[in-house]
Order: C-alpha cells, then structure tokens, then sequence
C-alpha cells in the first residue's frame, strides 16, 4: 500500500512499495478478474445447457406424443434461422443433439448412477441449482393460451442433472456421439473439465481410450511408487498412443525422441495436462560422467520432477537399474527442498506384465512402465474403478 510522508522541505511525498509488494499487490487484482471472469463464463455455460436442455425436452415432448414428425424438426431449424440468421447452433442435427442430451440424461438409468456416485456433492452449479429442480415446464402465458403450442406435461419433465454443467455442449456432443456406457460419459465429464480440453482435444482422448487407461487398476508401477504417491494411479497413465508421429514399424530411439520433442503438445495431451516439459537430453552428473535423461517433466499435481526415459524395444530389467541411478541423481542435485521424491517412467513399445512385477517389486525407487499401446478393460471393472476415480476427484479438488 502507498504510504504518504514528508520530505526535506515538509511536503507531502507518496512512497510507492517495493516491486515484491506490488507485484503481490497486481496478482491480488489479477486474480479478482479471473474469479468473477471464471464464474461468468460458468453461468453462461449452465444457462446455455439448461436451454439446451428444456429444448431438447420439448422436441422429445413433440416427437413422442406425435405432435410432431422429422418434418417439423427442419421447418423449426429454417425459422430458428429466418428470425436471427447471425445465430449459429439451431441447425437440425444440433437440434436432434438436444434431443439426445435430454433424453439420455434424463432417464432412470443415469440418476442412479450419479446418485450412487455422490456426484451433485462436489459440483460446483449456482445456476443449476437454482433451477435443477425446478426447470421451466411451460412456455410464457402468451404463448401458453394459444391452443396451437403443446406445452410439456409434468410427467415428461424431468430434473436437470448438475454434474452436466461441469463441461459444455460442444464436449457433451462428442461423449454423447463416442461413448456407449453412462459410466464412460460421467468419466469423460470429469476429465475433460480436470484436463480442461476443448472438443477436439476431448475427442482425442475418446478415440485413444483415456477411460479405460485412468480407471485402469493394473498400472505397472513400483511398490515405492505406489507408496509415495497414493494418487498416481489416477494421475499417471501406464498406456500412451502416440499415432501422431507416424513411426514406421520398424523405428529407433532417435526417431521416438525426435518425434516427441517436434510434437510436444500432443504428447503432454496424452499424458495429462498437469505436466510441465522442463528438457531434452537433461544432464546429471554421476560420478566424473554426465548422464543424459532423455525427458524431465515436472508434475504439478504431484509436486516432483518425472524422468522419461524412451525405449524403441519391449521392456527389459536393465531399464530399471538405469532410471534408479537417474531419480538418485536428480534428488540429490537438482530436486527443491519443497518438492517431492522424483518419478520415472519407461516407455517402450511392450511390456512383459510378470518381467515388469518381478524387477520393480525389489526397486526402491518410484517408477513406472509405460507402453505405448491401448488395452480394453472389462465393464464391471471400469464401474468401479469409476467410483474410486470420483471419490478421489471429491478429495482432491
């Protein structure tokens, strides 16, 4: 804060704080936008996905009490269109998009699922629960006495489910297209709005398997691991599918490393957001050598460095011993006091499961085997791991 004193002569004279302060003092204002900023945007976002919503309801009303036929729906895009022709997202398909919003989430199925979830305890919804049990089921009076408007009975309306608004239309469009079960939907919610994706992003991560790679339960990470970090499983992938840098079947380290550097950003996509790329080829030194590390991230989740070492062949014992000598390394002489043990992790093309568990039972260090290939998981061990994955996003958000 400004204070104000006198000089030499008596006059009064504004001491302006030290740059330390005042830079505490903007971030103070800065962060005042991004929170009402932030919160605006989440009203608009809940408004337009209650529109969405009542929209999709009375379409589905229309449809289903044969009021209205395929017909109807086009004409209602054309005039949607001839009343405001800037206005962008009433086509015919987008509306049939709401009518697939509405009617899936609407039904019996899914509130049970969120129920049993405990999902509306930790969402976030000011607009949604002002209006969550009471949307609008009528439409205004004018138009109500008109014989011609068929208004949507009581036991058509169902409740707007808050854990829709934590993501938008465009994302719901892509779960509602790409995912069959609700337990995948309810999934994608969340990590779309943890990971912060865009559409095309999001559609990336269905296409790839994110579910079933998160929910996961077979990680192949070391007991010391496991641990020191508790949360890793749902933070840590152990399948990565890097079909962006078009390797041949037949490719080296030189190639993968290259080819992950040139395309940094999808990479970090596929590994999650919270890491932070630091270097290529990151030196240690060991002894009188220096050791190169082929990637060193920092998680902010975790706190910690992470050691990415690249292999273009399957997984082989000799891997761990390396990367042991390598998180050493980087606790000792490059690790802050205030962050956590590092991690690392091997990639490779292919891991043996038993080869993997036998050499990282007896390793001190926290480390993981990564490969960059996708595997399906049963259903009823994905509904599960859904549980503990919500439980987990409850107690750490």
């Amino acid at each position: 804060m400004n204070q104000k004193t006198k000089n030499d002569m008596g006059q009064n004279v504004i001491v302006i704080p030290n740059p330390s302060e005042l830079e505490q003092q903007f971030e103070y204002v800065h962060s005042l936008i991004e929170q009402h900023r932030s919160s605006a945007i989440g009203r608009m976002n809940t408004e337009s996905l209650l529109m969405s919503w009542e929209i999709g309801q009375y379409i589905s009303y229309q449809l289903k009490s044969a009021h209205w036929g395929a017909k109807v729906v086009s004409d209602l895009a054309d005039y949607l269109k001839r009343m405001n022709p800037k206005r962008k997202g009433y086509s015919k398909r987008n509306l049939y998009n709401m009518v697939s919003f509405y009617e899936e989430y609407s039904s019996d199925a899914f509130r049970e699922l969120t129920d049993s979830l405990h999902i509306d305890r930790f969402v976030q919804l000011p607009t949604a629960q002002m209006r969550g049990q009471e949307i609008v089921q009528t439409l205004p009076a004018q138009l109500a006495s008109n014989e011609i408007v068929q208004t949507v009975p009581a036991q058509f309306s169902k409740p707007f489910p808050a854990i829709l608004s934590v993501t938008s239309f465009s994302n719901h469009v892509e779960i509602l297209n790409r995912c069959k079960s609700y337990e995948e939907r309810v999934f994608y919610m969340i990590y779309s709005i943890r990971e912060r994706l865009n559409f095309r992003e999001l559609r990336r991560c269905i296409v790839n398997q994110t579910f079933s790679t998160i929910l996961d339960k077979e990680k192949m990470m070391s007991p010391k691991l496991l641990a020191e970090y508790p949360r890793a499983e749902f933070l840590l992938k152990d399948k990565a599918v890097v079909d962006f840098l078009n390797l041949p079947q037949r490719h080296n380290e030189h190639h993968l490393h290259n080819g992950l550097i040139e395309h940094m950003k999808n990479f970090i996509l596929e590994l999650g957001k919270d890491f932070l790329f630091m270097e290529s080829e990151y030196g240690v030194l060991v002894g009188g050598s220096t050791k190169r590390i082929d990637l060193l991230f920092y998680h902010r989740a975790l706190q910690c460095l992470v050691a990415i070492e690249l292999k273009a062949v399957d997984f082989q014992p000799e891997f761990v011993g390396k990367m042991d000598m390598y998180l050493e390394a980087l606790d000792r002489d490059v690790k802050r006091e205030n962050e956590n043990p590092s991690i690392g992790i091997i990639l490779c093309p292919s891991a043996d499961r038993s080869m993997v568990e036998y050499t990282l039972s007896r390793s001190l260090s926290p480390t993981m085997v990564a490969e960059y290939k996708r595997k399906l998981i049963p259903q009823e061990v994905m509904k599960k791991s859904l549980e503990e994955y919500c439980s987990f996003i409850k107690e750490n958000r």
